[in-house]
């Protein structure tokens, strides 16, 4: 039997906060500063979803250490400011957040810092302070499923009871290794057809998203 849901787990950027646009940017203008040029598609294929260590490790496979301390360094500088210049939440977001009653977390491949940023800037951080996760806290980021069970666990609910909402593929495919089930956001960078799976719903307006968990709720 199919349990009902009992916990909402949320990705952070790209579902609560519009910032993977802001990312994606600025990880074609330092490629095309420090030697490594991409598109914004492969910029979504390769570091999309995916925790600060397993872009730095991508990073130095390909130019070095030492460039990927740099380009770590310059992201860090350049994505703050684009943040404070021009983040929003995700449109509808807000509106869908004050729908929705089930108890719900954060569980982001972002730092704790980089949240408390973000959802801070966008008035989103009191809605889940003190439900915040980062991968930060796990052994292996997404697409493993560590860091949506590590959530899971602190909640105190079974992992067949939860569902993520998630705009990356490597998200998807970490709650579906969790055994979760997953409402793929495609309204960001990530194509629909690259969120779809088993166990996986994909949707591209976030309004939709209170109506889509009743659904689940049985």
């Amino acid at each position: 039997m199919i349990k009902p849901i009992e916990l909402v787990i949320f990705d952070c950027d790209g579902v609560l906060v519009d910032s993977e646009r802001i990312a994606a940017r600025v990880q074609v203008a330092l490629g095309a500063q420090l030697g490594w040029p991409l598109t914004e598609a492969e910029v979504v294929e390769r570091f999309i979803g995916r925790s600060h260590a397993a872009i730095r490790e991508q990073i130095a496979a390909r130019l070095g250490e030492e460039t990927a301390g740099v380009w770590a360094e310059r992201f860090e500088q350049l994505h703050r400011e684009a943040v404070d210049a021009d983040l929003a939440p995700v449109e509808g977001l807000p509106e869908a957040l004050d729908s929705i009653t089930l108890p719900t977390c954060v569980a982001s491949s972002g730092s704790h810092e980089k949240m408390r940023h973000t959802l801070g800037r966008t008035g989103l951080y009191d809605h889940f302070a003190g439900r915040i996760y980062s991968s930060t806290e796990v052994a292996h980021g997404k697409p493993a499923p560590d860091l949506f069970l590590h959530a899971a666990r602190q909640m105190g609910v079974a992992p067949a009871a939860c569902v993520v909402v998630e705009d990356s593929q490597p998200g998807v495919r970490a709650a579906r290794a969790a055994g979760m089930r997953a409402l793929g956001y495609a309204g960001g960078l990530t194509p629909a057809a690259r969120l779809e799976g088993p166990g996986t719903r994909v949707f591209d307006d976030m309004r939709k998203l209170p109506v889509l968990l009743a659904e689940l709720v049985g």
